[in-house]
This record gives C-alpha cells, structure tokens and sequence, in this order.
C-alpha cells in the first residue's frame, strides 16, 4: 500500500506523484498493510459485458474497458531452482517436479517450488531468456541468495518509495538486480536467470514475467541495459525496414508473425503455437489457457476518523492479542457509530486514529468471548456509490429502499456529469449496483441507462502578440522557435510576447488581427478558470449585473452542452437583451406601471402565427429532449423576433411560449404568467403539444432563375407540381419583364425548391 506518515493514511495510486502525495508533497512509501478489499474482479466480465446495453459516450466506454482491461492468453509454471543448471539431469529434482505435474495437473496454486507467470504470447516462451519479479512478490526470500540479499534488500527498500505510476513509466530507464536464482523454461528445459525489477508491478497478473526481449519493448530495453540475451522467436515479414536488426537481436519485434528458433513449432503463426504450445505444456500440467483482467480488487479501507466503521469484531484472548476470528456486529448493534475523540488527528504510524477510542467503545463482549472493534473505516465511496437509490426513498428508516419504489422509478434515465468520474465513481456505482442486483434489493442490472458528459466552460478569450527589441509589434506567422527554445523571428531577432486588450483586436478570417494594423497577426486562447490565470468568472456578478434567467440561459445558449467553450461577458448581455424583448412582447413598457402590453389579444392566431407556434413547439421540445438546449433556445428567439413584429400577439400563443421558455428562464416566464392572470405557479402547467396540420405551410417561397440567374421570388403550394410552378414563375411580372422578347427554350422545375428558365 502507499504509505504516507505525514498525512496518516493510505493513498491511491493517483495521489502519489514523484514518490511524494499530491497534497503537500510529503514522502510516500509502500509497505505492507492489513487492508479491506471489496472483490470487483468477481464481477469484471459483467461490468465489460454491460456496457454494451448503455447510451454512454464512447470514449467513456473504452475507457471502463481498457481499465478493466481483459486479456485472454495462459499462465505457465517455471520451476525454480538457486543454482545454473540446465534442467536436464533426469534424476534431478526438475524431474521429479514435471512427472509429479503431469500426474496430477496443473494446480490452483504454484507453490514454493516454481514461479507463475500470466502471459498473452505464450508462443514466445522459447524466446525468454530472464524472469522479472516485482520487488513485492511473496517470493523473494526464496528466490534471494545470500550472496545478493543485501543488493537486492537496498533495491525494494528504494522501490517503496516509488508509485506505480512512476514506475510504469515508459520514459524511465530500467533498474533491476539479479536475485542469484534461475528458473526453467518449461518449454526448452533452459535455465534463467531470475532479476527482480519495480517496472513489474505485484497488483497485474501474478507479480512475475517471463521477459522475451526480442518481442516486448520493456524487456528489450532492461535485457539492452544489463546484456541479457535477445532470441528472436517470432519472424518478422520481409520487407520491414528492422528485419535485420530483429533476427540479429539488435531491435525488438512486438508484433504477430510466423514462429523462428521455436523447436517443433517453427513456421507456424502465431495464433497456432499459441494454442498448440499451450495445449502441450496444460497436458504436461505446467500451464493452463487463461484470462487475466488489468483490473485489480477495490481497496476499501483508510485510516481515517471520519468514515463509516466496518461493522466487523476481531476476538481477542485474555491477554487482549487477537485470535484470527471475525465475526459481524449483530444486527440490532447498527449502525456503529463512531466514538467521541478528543484526539482524532492521523499520526505517523499506520494505526487508524479509533485503534485510540476508549475501551468501552473499542472492546465489545458477545456471549461470553472479547471483541476489538475493527478500527479502519470506510472510504467516501461508501455513501457515494448508491445515492441515487436513497433520493427516491430518503426518509425510509426500515429499509434500503421501498421495492415498489425501486421498481417503479429505476434505472436513472439520464446520469450528466463529468468524464474524470469514467473509471472511479461511474465504474464503483455500477459494480455496487449489481452486488444489489445479485442480491435482490434491485430489479435492474445497471444504475445510469444514459449518460452525458458536460464540456467545461473556460475562462474568456485572452489575445497575446509579440514585440521585437524596439517595441514593434511582430506577426505570429513571423515567429517560430529557437534550437535554445527562444521565440525569434525568421531572420533571427529575439521577441518578447506581450497580452493584448480586447478592444485592439478585430476579427479576420478565421483568426484575429491588430485593429491598428491588420497585416500584425496575433495569437487568441482560453484557459481554464483559475484564481491563478486571474481569469475566474463571478456568477454572483453576472447575476447582479445581467440577472439569474440571463446567467442560465446563456450558459445554455453557448453551444453544445457536451462541448468545451469560452465564456464571452458580451454573449450574456446578448442572452439579456433576448429577455428583455420577451418581457416587452407581453409588458407596455411605456406605462407608468406593470401592465399588458395593448397588442395581447384573446383572438385565436393567424395561419402564419398558429405554424410558428407550433414549429416552435416541436423544435423547442425535441432539442430539449436531445440536450440541445442552444438550438432549443435559437428557436424561442425566432420566435421571439416574429410575433414582436405581429400587431396583435394572441394570449393563448404567449402563454404556450411562456411554458417553453420556464425550464430556462424560471424567474420571467413565471413573472410574466402571473401578469397573463393566472394564479398557480407556470411549474404546474403540462408540457404544450404541437399539431402536425398546424405545422403545414398553405404556400412556399421558392426562387426564379433565369439562365442561371436570380430575377424573381414566387409563392406556390408545398405539394406543386412541375408544371404548376413552371406555370406560375411565367406569370409573374418580374420574370416576364426579365424574359422581355426572347424566347424559352429550357424550363426547369424542382419541386418545392426552385424554377430555372433558359432563354434566347
């Protein structure tokens, strides 16, 4: 486990950096722990299995994919033994080993006396010419000699101190040392040599490799940095441009292709000697085909006071030392609630702050035997995994959840929230719900049926440019960098990046220019909101100045919710203008006090009003459905813009707009509804349907062109024929007065788009 003593407690892999914990920089080492796991592994094939039956993202998808990171291939037993030999006296204990395996199969566990490794390329076995263990592997006092126990000793201590991620790193150059031990490749009866290395990891697979050199990077790199042999085994295609280098061991070949120095499987692909060699080694009881997941059981327990306690006893003896016996605290003891501590703090060893508690919280009796409470507590996952079952029946103190409610309300039909939650919360949620799903507290196997992933709104545009020595403004095309990473420009003259305010820049293209001299290209960003950048925006100033609706509307107005955007401070004033007509379209502004304006009407709407309305309703219902909420609010302005040309504004048309415009503008749509005369709260109101017929336009716009060029604009009915839009171009007195005296030789005609007379 990572171990910080400053800080008290255990850490995850992602709040280790460099060795040190994220917060406070404080040294970090491994060491072993007693800990509590929750078993997620048991349900990796599920949790791959179910995200095809989800309207999730993609990219989140992989990414709960490549996390649990299934993988198919075989795991095999290499016989250990501390001296060199080959393998190949037959009255050696090697010997006896393999008669015992091929006697009574392979078995669950390897023991003592060999070394287990999970591999995805078990047709490359013939090519391993070392074993790496991870400096945590149960194994090393085995496998350590006396002659290399301190070396090695010294090697893990410093290994502690490094995270996985650290040592993982690709970047990084290989460490290692021999053990002082080798192994037997089953395959070839060879013996090699055992190293122990921190760039294998105890948590993947078994904590052991076999290193193939020739075919896997990472083993290339440590057999190059400590001379270990490089054995090409799988034969790479003729034309490619290492294939030299490869046979001679010089370069490494990570991919498929036909079998070299493989024995009895040379020539074969690599899916043959795959299965074949595998079947052979699982009929001599020396490895099994299997499948192996990156994905490692959840570590559960923190020393921490403030989480929720294990409701788990140790029993103790007379002398207060534990026996080894567990049991749960009985059912009407719960919940265990945490002791008054004065001292609550962590300290720097790894005992969790209530191992301090009082005895009589601490030691508990239960027919006659002594208990010591377990004192780790939960993590905040603990709470955080199943919320959204305890929203639907919060005040419920006999269960869970009501079944009939459970049924009636779940899954979660629409889940928003962030892409860093893809493999902690949204991957911890799913596998607790399941747990519940198996055990009958749940009727359905996943919690969140669609999911969506809000883009991040970055700080406002800021503009930068550069300045030669003189103070000249420089062109960014002109600027590039340096061999010493200095900005310059092409004939060579240093340059000094400076901001640029606003209101100097003007639009150009696809980019922006100097307003005082538009040939000075210059450099536009945004950056993501920091106390830092100084760029943060301050919703409780927007809200002052612009108003609450104006601050939500824009927030939806400013383009897809999935994507990434800037804010722009002038795009809220735009959004509150948008309101402010609103309220003008209902209001007389021109009265000395609240009152309708004179154009609201109870009069039914025109032809023209009734479809826009409708349009209206449809556009605004099915893009609030789809989360489009900018183009849901687009088409509000629309309609906005065409009844406040309108005289008369129908009231039945406004309140239906009003019950649109609620979910994004709440605080005017329901002052406005008042002022219509109602009494309930617009929140009461039932979402408006549109009518198809209602959405029919009596006639369509079309263009007249005439060789190809626009002269007129005409009105047909939607359904026109050919003939009929023909008819009516040449009736109309701007296309006669264009055709004049010539005479029309083509005529052209798509219906409900266009008309085209060719004339000479």
């Amino acid at each position: 486990m990572n171990w910080c003593a400053k800080l008290g407690t255990v850490l995850a892999n992602e709040e280790v950096v460099d060795g040190k914990s994220e917060v406070g920089g404080h040294p970090v080492k491994r060491i072993p722990l007693r800990q509590w796991m929750l078993r997620i592994t048991d349900y990796a094939e599920r949790l791959l299995e179910g995200l095809d039956d989800l309207d999730w993202p993609a990219g989140i998808k992989k990414l709960q994919f490549d996390w649990i990171g299934r993988s198919t291939g075989a795991e095999v037993d290499f016989y250990l033994q501390s001296g060199g030999a080959s393998g190949e006296d037959e009255t050696g204990p090697y010997v006896a080993w393999k008669r015992s395996r091929a006697t009574n199969g392979f078995p669950g566990e390897p023991g003592r006396d060999s070394l287990r490794v999970y591999t995805t390329r078990p047709d490359t076995l013939f090519g391993a010419t070392y074993m790496v263990v991870s400096p945590e592997h149960p194994l090393i006092d085995r496998l350590v000699t006396p002659e290399q126990k301190s070396e090695v000793d010294e090697y893990c201590e410093k290994a502690s101190f490094k995270s996985d991620r650290e040592r993982t790193d690709g970047d990084r150059a290989k460490t290692g040392v021999f053990t002082g031990s080798h192994a037997i490749n089953p395959a070839d009866g060879r013996a090699i040599p055992v190293w122990v290395a921190d760039y294998v990891l105890a948590g993947y697979g078994t904590g052991a490799i076999m290193a193939v050199p020739a075919h896997d990077v990472r083993d290339f790199e440590f057999a190059v940095a400590f001379d270990l042999p490089v054995i090409p085994v799988v034969n790479p295609p003729k034309d490619h441009e290492q294939r030299e280098e490869i046979l001679a061991g010089k370069a490494c070949f990570a991919a498929e292709g036909e079998a070299i120095n493989s024995g009895e499987f040379n020539g074969k692909s690599t899916a043959e000697v795959k299965k074949a060699l595998t079947a052979r080694l699982a009929e001599e009881g020396l490895a099994r085909e299997a499948v192996n997941f990156k994905l490692r059981d959840w570590l559960f327990s923190r020393q921490r006071f403030w989480g929720e306690p294990f409701p788990i006893l140790h029993e103790i003896d007379a002398e207060g030392n534990p026996t080894g016996m567990k049991r749960a605290v009985p059912e009407e003891q719960l919940p265990v609630t945490l002791p008054e501590l004065e001292d609550f703090k962590p300290h720097g060893r790894p005992e969790p702050p209530l191992a301090k508690a009082d005895d009589d919280w601490l030691i508990v009796e239960i027919d006659g035997k002594r208990y010591r409470r377990e004192t780790n507590t939960m993590p905040q996952w603990a709470g955080s995994c199943w919320y959204y079952l305890r929203y639907i029946d919060p005040k419920n103190e006999k269960q869970l959840i009501d079944p009939e409610l459970e049924k009636a309300w779940m899954p979660v039909d629409l889940y928003v929230g962030g892409a860093e939650h893809a493999v902690l919360h949204l991957l911890y949620s799913r596998f607790w719900h399941k747990v519940l799903y198996d055990r009958g507290y749940v009727t359905c196997p996943e919690p969140f049926r669609k999911l969506v992933n809000q883009g991040m709104i970055l700080g406002e545009v800021e503009f930068s440019g550069y300045v030669d020595d003189d103070g000249k403004p420089v062109s960014v095309k002109n600027v590039r960098r340096d061999a010493e990473g200095n900005r310059v420009t092409k004939d060579g003259r240093v340059v000094e990046s400076v901001k640029i305010a606003e209101d100097d820049v003007e639009k150009k293209g696809e980019g922006f220019v100097l307003k005082s001299d538009p040939s000075i290209k210059i450099d536009s960003r945004a950056f993501k909101m920091s106390k830092t950048r100084g760029n943060v925006v301050n919703p409780d100033g927007v809200v002052r100045d612009y108003g609450a609706d104006s601050l939500r509307l824009y927030e939806m107005f400013m383009g897809p919710l999935e994507a990434t955007k800037p804010w722009v401070m002038t795009g809220v004033g735009g959004v509150r203008g948008f309101l402010d007509r609103v309220w003008r379209l209902m209001v007389d502004d021109k009265a000395d006090e609240l009152q309708l304006s004179g154009a609201i009407v109870d009069e039914p709407c025109d032809e023209e009003q009734l479809r826009v309305l409708h349009q209206t309703i449809r556009k605004v219902t099915e893009d609030t459905e789809a989360m489009s909420f900018n183009t849901a609010i687009a088409k509000m302005m629309e309609f906005s813009n065409h009844f406040t040309r309108s005289e008369k504004r129908p009231r039945a048309a406004m309140e239906t707009f009003l019950v649109l415009l609620h979910p994004y503008a709440p605080h005017i749509a329901e002052e406005l509804w008042r002022l219509l005369g109602h009494e309930e709260s617009i929140s009461r109101e039932p979402w408006p349907q549109w009518d198809e017929e209602a959405l029919k336009e009596s006639s369509i716009e079309i263009p007249v062109q005439i060789n190809g060029k626009l002269k007129a604009k005409i009105n047909v009915p939607p359904d026109a024929s050919k003939d009929q839009m023909i008819e009516a171009a040449k009736g109309d007195e701007q296309v006669q007065a264009a055709i004049g005296e010539k005479n029309v030789v083509k005529e052209i005609a798509v219906p409900g788009r266009m008309v085209n007379l060719v004339v000479k």
